[in-house]
């Protein structure tokens, strides 16, 4: 619900909408408090629901001073992130950091948190160029995969597409082209669950918990979702493996 508001102020905000506005920018966290503010309202009556979610966002805007160039507006709250990989390269140009209270209480929106859009969610402007991939993704894959397997597995899977694997396109496979980005999603989905149901295996959530003197050993376990993917596993935590892939491209004409 958050989501749809969020995506609601940004299309309401003509710095955002109209080409010819070159005097003012995007302001992704104003768009989130007005999103958290409207979904505390939607939530309370008739019936209170209780819930929080942590928010990460990218929005592709472009610079206000000539020359234009594209730029990724990328908001955080919590311990989601967002990556910015140049396939090209074999790089990561940019990732956001994770808000915690404390180890595995990240900052989250809603019931009984402290937290707020205003107050401490981060936005960063990050210069991308054409087939640049972007990744949002939900703790469920960053606390199992590390930031090269990331890196990794979304590079092969643009090869994998781009050799006619991953299923039918919809035009230029190119740089994961044409349908490719919900190829790219879906392995990573799949490489993410595969750690989180080994016992044995190591990962960052694992690293992390013996830093702080717990013991872990293996994945996360959480339940999955990904793009165009709406059924759960539920697993030994309430939680998600979450990815949402997307190809910077120019537009025709």
């Amino acid at each position: 619900m958050i989501l749809h508001f969020w995506a609601l102020e940004a299309e309401r905000d003509t710095s955002v909408t109209d080409a010819a506005a070159t005097s003012s920018e995007p302001n992704p966290v104003e768009y989130l408090q007005k999103a958290y503010e409207q979904t505390i309202t939607a939530t309370s009556s008739p019936n209170e629901w209780k819930g929080t979610t942590t928010a990460c966002a990218a929005l592709l805007h472009y610079s206000i001073k000539e020359p234009r160039t594209p730029l990724l507006y990328v908001t955080n709250l919590g311990d989601s992130q967002c990556l910015v990989m140049r396939p090209k390269d074999q790089s990561i140009v940019y990732k956001t950091s994770e808000q915690w209270h404390w180890f595995d209480c990240p900052r989250q929106l809603g019931t009984n948190s402290p937290d707020t859009p205003m107050a401490n969610a981060v936005m960063d402007k990050v210069v991308i160029e054409e087939n640049d991939v972007v990744l949002t993704m939900s703790d469920g894959v960053v606390d199992n995969l590390w930031e090269h397997e990331v890196l990794e597995n979304v590079i092969d899977s643009i090869r994998k597409w781009e050799s006619g694997e991953g299923g039918e396109a919809s035009g230029d496979r190119a740089g994961g082209a044409g349908g490719g980005m919900l190829f790219v999603a879906e392995e990573l989905v799949k490489a993410a669950r595969k750690i989180a149901e080994d016992p044995y295996a190591e990962s960052p959530f694992m690293e992390r918990a013996v830093e702080e003197g717990l013991a872990m050993e293996g994945g996360k376990k959480y339940s999955f979702l990904k793009v165009s993917c709406l059924t759960n596993e539920i697993l030994g935590k309430l939680d998600d493996i979450s990815v949402v892939a997307a190809l910077c491209r120019k537009r025709g004409g």
